[in-house]
């Protein structure tokens, strides 16, 4: 009763009751059975296979017929036949599908890098036009050098003005006398009325 409770539990696994076959890697057998298809696919297995069943004909058929294990018929031939026949397809099918599972993941992980090559691509296409627009508003040295030229253009030209504006001021000015002193031009009676007007009256 106890052990009936224990096996109605669902906090522990249930043992499977029955017969146990015998564990097998997986992989190993996939490897192997790789391999046995891999050598049946190939012309040597054709030539060797050919080889054998030539032999077996012609012992079974010109030897004595006491050294013959298979006459004509050959009845022991085609069980042979028949038992490599039935394991070896499903030899070759596990292969298929060992094949078809890696062309599988080799098709996603293909999947997966082009999606992400495809995302590299537009990331560095956005950043190529955004330097191309950041590009268009950037000074080249063709326009540099124009604005250059430009500017000692208008410098020249300012100096010209300059030295021309000194020149006229130059002109304007009235000659002095040697040694210093008022000017030539100037007239000295309104000069002396002035100071006469500002002298004190005597008596």
């Amino acid at each position: 009763m106890a052990d009936r409770r224990r096996a109605e539990r669902l906090d522990q696994p249930h043992v499977p009751r029955g017969l146990r076959l015998p564990r097998v890697d997986q992989e190993t057998f996939g490897k192997w059975a790789e391999g046995i298809a891999r050598s049946m696919g190939t012309a040597l297995f054709i030539v060797y296979m050919t080889l054998v069943l030539g032999a077996w004909f012609v012992w079974n058929t010109l030897a004595p017929e006491r050294a013959r294990f298979d006459p004509y018929t050959f009845t022991f031939l085609t069980l042979i036949l028949s038992i490599q026949a039935s394991y070896a397809a499903p030899l070759i099918l596990l292969a298929q599908n060992r094949q078809s599972d890696r062309d599988r993941i080799a098709l996603e992980e293909d999947r997966r890098r082009a999606t992400m090559q495809k995302a590299d691509t537009e990331y560095l296409a956005r950043e190529i036009a955004a330097l191309r627009i950041a590009m268009g508003e950037v000074a080249t040295r063709d326009f540099v050098r124009s604005e250059l030229a430009r500017l000692a253009e208008e410098l020249d030209e300012a100096a010209q003005r300059r030295q021309r504006r000194e020149l006229r001021q130059q002109g304007r000015e009235a000659p002095r006398r040697p040694g210093g002193g008022e000017p030539l031009d100037e007239p000295r009676d309104d000069l002396d009325g002035d100071h006469a007007r500002d002298r004190p009256t005597e008596g």
